[in-house]
């Protein structure tokens, strides 16, 4: 993978790689940089605007299973710049996510990155808004289908941002409520799916992993972690009882 900048526009201040160390053997590469200003418009003791950025090529998902690879990838990226910025402690900078991120308007990267405040460049040079995936458009796939999966992502600073983790819960179980959806599940059938075999009116947490494990979310080598399972229950259980029932499903 190859990051360049013009050295007209922007020095180099750092340089890091990031290995996912996934199946789909996929990096991601952070350049620290700042704006070069022209002499003639210095001024004394200003500070020079920085500026993160981060270029990637995202896994294909080729079966179900993947996606949520790719979704754990986007994740990865947003904490290393977030562990970045404590490191060097700096101020909040503005950053730009490029590259081939294989998911449209549609799918839940997008979506993911849109909770985290970052907005596409291309939307935003066209004016258009998150209910015109159709409008973009940004070469054919492998299999020739037209697809929009090239994407500039630009975070403001100053716009409001949930926190990581919280929006990295409401993703994954967005993912959940999709599958559960395809598979043509009502509100009440997913419910009764969820709590199995279980004889009460409410669904324990072995048969929330059991769930989780035939959609492809969890019980393989690149699915979540124990801990990442474990928070996602946190969140669903909001009461805290151990167990989730109908009204908090």
């Amino acid at each position: 993978m190859l990051t360049a900048v013009h050295k007209d526009y922007f020095r180099v201040i750092n340089y890091r790689e990031l290995h996912f160390n996934d199946c789909g053997d996929r990096v991601a590469q952070l350049l620290h940089v700042e704006l070069v200003t022209p002499a003639s418009q210095c001024r004394n003791n200003d500070p020079c605007q920085e500026i993160l950025i981060v270029n990637t090529h995202l896994l294909f998902p080729h079966d179900s299973s993947l996606c949520i690879v790719r979704l754990h990838q986007v994740y990865k990226i947003l904490q290393y710049v977030e562990s970045y910025q404590k490191e060097y402690n700096l101020n909040p900078l503005p950053i730009m996510l490029c590259g081939d991120w294989n998911g449209s308007k549609r799918g839940h990267v997008y979506k993911f990155l849109r909770s985290q405040g970052f907005v596409s460049s291309y939307d935003t040079a066209h004016q258009y808004t998150d209910a015109d995936a159709h409008k973009w458009v940004s070469h054919l796939n492998h299999r020739g289908n037209i697809c929009g999966v090239d994407f500039i992502w630009l975070l403001n600073p100053n716009s409001y941002r949930k926190l990581l983790k919280t929006s990295w819960t409401e993703a994954v179980f967005g993912m959940f409520k999709n599958q559960l959806r395809k598979a043509s599940l009502t509100e009440d059938d997913a419910f009764a799916f969820l709590k199995a075999d279980n004889d009460g009116d409410y669904i324990t947490y072995s048969g929330f992993c059991e769930a989780l494990r035939q959609f492809n979310i969890i019980g393989h080598r690149y699915g979540l972690s124990v801990e990442e399972t474990n928070d996602l229950w946190v969140q669903a259980d909001i009461d805290g009882n151990g167990v989730v029932d109908y009204k908090e499903f």
